[in-house]
């Protein structure tokens, strides 16, 4: 549970670079982040290149929805076999079934935002806090207010005051809606580490920052069938390791954010991993 009163760094995208126009560009420069975006093409084109996406391309998006999910589920506390979740019809039982209920919902809910992200940023994220805390109450899709906790097991930095969530989110917005020259990857990981820091909402922050962070791979045009779950690979690299990454984003250094943009490299290459294999079990008749 975190609670509200401590003061955090500003936003670290806006202390990067000097080029004012397009500051997410400046992080493209940082020492390793070339390589990570280079890596993540590469294996992108190689699962886009299989003979069975030519064939059975939706089948594929559809088991990298239903992992993906699976898979930051497991990061926000309900860490469920892959059959149980598919055998479930019942999400409400428990606090980990409507863990892994918001998630489903918010992977289902990000395919319809996309027209939507790049004019209004800030109504895709209350959207999506919307779906995904839907038995909350008078706080569901709205940023937080002074004085209210926020309740986010995992996450366990300093956060960020109501103003200065709203003013950071605004920053973020102008920058999506202005347009970068950044790489997918690169602005994905800002938008995934920056609402992370912030916790926004009074709950559900993890799974709508990755969802945040699905909705630019695939609206950028470098997932744009939706098979690249970079929600598969955070989990696989565990917690501990996504926490440490995420230090290194809040902490604003250039070594700290070329850490966290070569870690969502990673989940996505991850992710990638995940849905070549269904390929290839598709092509063996396994699956």
């Amino acid at each position: 549970m975190s609670t509200t009163g401590a003061t955090a760094d500003p936003p670290p995208s806006s202390r990067m670079g000097s080029d004012r126009g397009d500051p997410l560009a400046a992080l493209g420069s940082l020492p390793g982040v070339a390589e990570s975006v280079e890596s993540v093409r590469k294996a992108v084109d190689r699962v886009y290149g299989h003979r069975v996406m030519r064939r059975r391309s939706n089948e594929i998006t559809s088991e990298a929805a239903l992992r993906g999910a699976r898979g930051s589920a497991a990061l926000s506390g309900a860490d469920w076999g892959l059959e149980e979740v598919r055998r479930r019809t019942d999400f409400s039982a428990d606090a980990e079934a409507r863990v892994m209920g918001a998630a489903l919902r918010l992977t289902a809910e990000a395919g319809q935002l996309l027209s939507i992200w790049r004019q209004s940023p800030l109504r895709v994220l209350a959207r999506l806090h919307l779906v995904a805390a839907a038995d909350k109450g008078d706080e569901v899709g709205r940023p937080r207010q002074a004085g209210e906790p926020v309740d986010e097991p995992l996450v366990e930095l300093p956060l960020p005051d109501a103003r200065e969530v709203s003013g950071r989110l605004e920053g973020l917005a102008d920058l999506i809606i202005a347009g970068t020259s950044a790489p997918a990857l690169v602005t994905a990981a800002v938008v995934h580490g920056e609402l992370l820091a912030l916790r926004p909402f009074t709950s559900h922050n993890g799974l709508v920052a990755r969802a945040a962070e699905r909705i630019v791979l695939i609206g950028s045009g470098l997932d744009p069938k939706a098979v690249c779950p970079a929600e598969v690979g955070h989990a696989e690299l565990g917690r501990a390791s996504y926490l440490a990454a995420l230090d290194g984003y809040v902490s604003g250094t250039p070594e700290g954010m070329a850490a966290w943009i070569a870690h969502c490299g990673r989940a996505v290459e991850l992710g990638v991993r995940e849905s070549t294999a269904v390929c290839e079990a598709l092509q063996r008749g396994a699956a």
